[in-house]
């Protein structure tokens, strides 16, 4: 048996619907989910809908979405009940028939694993959205291995950009600078050194200071290309974007003998990634003031992806899934 879930599916390049589709029942070690709010990833989710993600799995129709908070409403027979009713964040989940999961987290029911599922403790439920953006950044400064010493320049302040610079200070790093075109996204950027590249170049905003860790967060090789003649020797590259392809001149990493770094989503497990950043936000040691800056109802999914892909100004929009009382046995 099965339950009728409404979702959000990609059924092919460059449109998106509301469409019911059929979650499987959870099995001993799984639960389901209710979903209260998701959102968008622009980066991965614009190559998605544009047909051009560089995975052969991920083919149309597609259920999208990594950026889950809901309800449990059900356990299987291994699973503590204490799970039952708790707030928690999932990464999207493959549990779905006649669709493909990419990665599946838009959808009204979700079945997954409990190992998977990650506990608010706390925190406000629409904030766990942040959660796998900001594991993913939190991963890539580990795999960097950020230093007190070290100068920081971050490409981009779109949401990965803006969560990055925040954690390198928290780490520790000498100088953070950050960089971008659109003034709404700098206002509320938090790093020592804030450069509006519409108004000055970064060789001048620098003035002359090498970098030792250049972010890439942009998705934009023209971006790292620019900043690559201001590294420090030894310097290092993390790429924190989500790329088709890489072309970089070589000629400037030869000569700083420099390092480039690709880090992969996040850890998982208990003491992983994700439940670190759900500490830090719910502490308020990661501050994420001014980063949700759009909500926008189910019911206008197409008007949230527009934000999202289109709008400079969104840095990261909420949908907000109805809330009444679940009844998954309705559903079935």
């Amino acid at each position: 048996m099965a339950l009728k879930s409404r979702s959000v599916v990609i059924p092919q390049r460059n449109a998106i619907e509301l469409r019911e589709v059929l979650v499987t029942e959870p099995k001993s070690n799984d639960v389901l989910i209710h979903t209260a709010y998701t959102s968008i990833s622009a980066g991965t989710e614009r190559m998605l809908l544009d047909g051009r993600m560089p995975h052969p799995a991920l083919s149309f129709p597609v259920v999208p979405g990594y950026e889950t908070v809901g309800q449990v409403v059900q356990v299987g027979k291994k699973v503590s009940p204490d799970l039952l009713g708790q707030w928690v964040y999932v990464g999207g989940a493959r549990c779905f028939k006649g669709v493909n999961a990419a990665w599946g987290g838009q959808s009204e029911y979700i079945t997954t694993e409990a190992e998977r599922v990650v506990a608010l403790n706390g925190m406000p439920p629409d904030k766990g959205v942040l959660l796998a953006l900001s594991a993913t950044a939190l991963h890539g400064l580990h795999v960097a291995q950020v230093r007190s010493s070290d100068r920081v320049l971050v490409l981009g302040q779109g949401i990965v950009g803006q969560l990055a610079a925040r954690l390198a200070r928290l780490m520790g790093a000498a100088h953070v600078a950050v960089l971008d075109r659109v003034g709404i996204r700098l206002a509320v950027s938090q790093a020592d050194l804030i450069i509006d590249v519409s108004k000055e170049s970064l060789e001048e905003a620098m003035g002359g200071e090498r970098i030792d860790l250049v972010i890439e967060a942009t998705g934009s090789m023209a971006a790292l290309t620019s900043a690559l003649p201001l590294l420090a020797n030894h310097g290092r590259v993390l790429l924190l974007g989500y790329y088709e392809h890489i072309h970089i001149p070589y000629a400037p990493m030869f000569m700083r003998e420099a390092q480039v770094l690709v880090a992969r989503e996040w850890e998982f497990g208990p003491d992983g990634d994700l439940p670190r950043t759900r500490d830090m936000l719910t502490s308020g040691e990661l501050n994420v003031d001014g980063l949700l800056t759009h909500r926008v109802p189910l019911e206008r999914i197409q008007a949230a992806y527009r934000l999202a892909l289109e709008d400079p100004s969104c840095l990261k929009v909420v949908v907000e899934w109805p809330n009444g009382e679940a009844d998954p046995a309705s559903r079935r």
